[in-house]
């Protein structure tokens, strides 16, 4: 591969043996700028999360369990694809002795430490990044400005959370705190901004000190005057001005963001000062969804609900009549969703994949992929939507005129376990890998499991993904009343199917007793369930579900859309 070849070419100039490719930009969100997938220029990939190590003899691809067919797919004929955490780097470069380089603004050092640490290699930042020496591209710059959310589409005044922000660096004993995560920015100021396609980001820097000094770096050509005076206390600053302003500051206390806060940062604010181990508050306050945001997003849910269902009734009516594609079908679906005035944009680019492709779980059609929705398949749409009260992800599995037992009695299971986690009891320190064990138990009987984690949190008109918990193996965080997370166990099969079932649940509490309630309004496809499979409990759960459906979803239907929605809610 040409691309490859330049690159390597490099590599003697600047004396290193390798180089170190990121999917991410200097802002470390999930979905960046296409001039910035510096990843997918050089191997071809396009998922959400992976990096690519290129070596003088060999070029690695490490992505997650999510992207392990997608990878070998896209970029198997020119990179070694590696899924983790099965295998890491260091696995890799245990015994080497290599210099390999990296640009210091797109890692951070806990990212080097985790991926590549305890290895006789050397790491070395370098000052120019390697691939836009050999990517020459237009970049076109973004000048969408950045807004304020309304009040009423927020629970808390951004005072009040600076005032929270100052409270925890006190008690830290902390002068500074450094926050690096753009979503966490738009969080403490209640602003969003239209930065990356699918999250209402504002790509900023925030330093704020323990007396309430705040200093904004961003391009200030989004700031608007209206903003500024909004915020007339807040110091807005060019973003090129962040590197001095930090090297300003001397014998201080910092926090900053492990996950966000660059190599290149970090260094220098260690240089004058101390970093104190202590995580931005931020993620956990964000988790945590106020009174009014919950009402918010139980709306952002029917809204969406509609058009999915409308979907859904369409495409079961339709796909053996007229020639619908996966590329066609999702189109369909945006234009559902479009017709509400409160929809924006997607959460995401829209999973849709019929039979085989249905297997690749962060599938994603393309010209050379697109297949017909044909009878006997089963037709898996992930998808979700961004709205100014919320943000929308859900998956369901469709049958297409399908009659294959095997794959009824998997889909029964997946959904025994979604209603085994939408069922879980919530005690004081229930945390998301106590719970992933129940969506599996049932699939393991089995023999079979999924290579994902069961589910993720959720942001509020923010990012799809937002920790700090999440439904997986690893997971302790424990779970809070008014968290939001996924719960989306599935299973796939190479070459042949895929399943998942997703709703969006929080966590609620009356009196001392927290419990999951659903957020999301979609029929469940009935035509995949083994009835005798389910116990009592379980049909209750699913005819409870529809009921509920039903109800919120009713009145914004036709008569005709209304009689058929009855249908794929009655109880069974």
């Amino acid at each position: 591969m040409e691309k490859i070849k330049r690159l390597k070419k490099i590599f003697k100039r600047e004396r290193i043996d390798g180089y170190i490719i990121p999917k991410n930009d200097k802002f470390f969100n999930e979905y960046i700028p296409e001039h910035s997938d510096r990843l997918n220029f050089i191997s071809g990939f396009s998922g959400s999360f992976g990096f690519a190590l290129i070596l003088k003899d060999v070029n690695y691809l490490f992505v997650d369990g999510r992207y392990t067919l997608q990878a070998k797919k896209q970029s198997g004929n020119f990179f070694k694809i590696i899924t983790i955490p099965e295998k890491m780097p260091v696995d890799i470069l245990k015994e080497k002795k290599l210099i390999i380089g990296f640009d210091p603004n797109l890692f951070t050092k806990k990212s080097i430490s985790i991926f590549f640490g305890k290895t006789k290699c050397k790491y070395k930042p370098l000052i120019n990044n390697l691939i836009d020496e050999i990517w020459k591209r237009k970049i076109i710059e973004n000048k969408k400005k950045f807004f304020v959310l309304p009040s009423k589409s927020v629970s808390e005044k951004y005072q009040s959370k600076i005032d929270k922000i100052v409270n925890y660096l006190k008690r830290k004993k902390s002068d500074y705190l450094f926050i690096t995560a753009s979503e966490n920015n738009a969080w403490l100021l209640n602003i969003r901004g239209l930065d990356t396609k699918y999250t209402p980001i504002p790509f900023c820097y925030i330093l704020i000190d323990k007396n309430k000094n705040i200093k904004f770096f961003c391009n200030l050509k989004k700031t608007s005057p209206t903003l500024r005076k909004h915020f007339s206390k807040i110091d807005f600053l060019n973003i090129d001005k962040i590197t001095k302003i930090l090297l300003e500051v001397k014998k201080k206390k910092f926090i900053i963001d492990k996950n966000s806060c660059s190599w290149h940062f970090e260094k220098i604010i260690l240089k004058n000062n101390e970093i104190l181990n202590h995580q931005d508050p931020i993620y956990f306050f964000k988790a945590i969804k106020g009174v009014k945001e919950i009402k918010n997003i139980k709306k952002a849910h029917i809204i969406d609900g509609v058009a999915l269902t409308k979907y859904l009734i369409w495409l079961k009516k339709n796909f053996n009549v007229k020639n619908i594609t996966e590329i066609s079908a999702s189109q369909k679906l945006f234009k559902f969703r479009k017709k509400n005035k409160k929809f924006k944009f997607l959460s995401f680019p829209t999973i849709s994949g019929s039979g085989p492709n249905g297997a690749i779980i962060h599938y994603k059609a393309s010209e050379a992929t697109n297949r017909k929705l044909k009878k006997g398949d089963i037709y898996l749409v992930d998808s979700g939507g961004q709205y100014e009260f919320g943000t929308t992800d859900v998956t369901r599995t469709i049958s297409l005129k399908n009659s294959d037992l095997r794959i009824k009695e998997i889909f029964t299971r997946v959904l025994k376990g979604h209603i085994a986690v939408a069922n879980f009891k919530i005690k004081k320190n229930t945390s998301g890998s106590i719970i992933d064990k129940s969506a599996r138990k049932y699939l393991k009987q089995i023999g079979l499991d999924y290579a994902h984690g069961t589910g993720h949190g959720v942001g509020y008109f923010l990012n799809v993904h937002e920790g700090p918990h999440a439904i997986s193996k690893n997971n302790k965080i424990s779970f809070q009343e008014g968290m939001i997370v996924s719960n989306e166990p599935g299973y796939y099969e190479k070459d042949r199917f895929g399943i998942r079932i997703e709703n969006l649940i929080y966590v609620k509490k009356n009196k001392e007793k927290k419990y999951f309630e659903n957020l999301t309004m979609a029929p469940i496809d009935k035509d995949l369930i083994i009835e005798d499979k389910l116990s009592r409990n379980e049909k209750n759960w699913l005819n409870n579900y529809h009921r509920n459906v039903f109800k919120n979803l009713k009145n914004h239907m036709n008569k005709k859309e209304k009689l058929e929605l009855k249908e794929v809610c009655s109880a069974i």
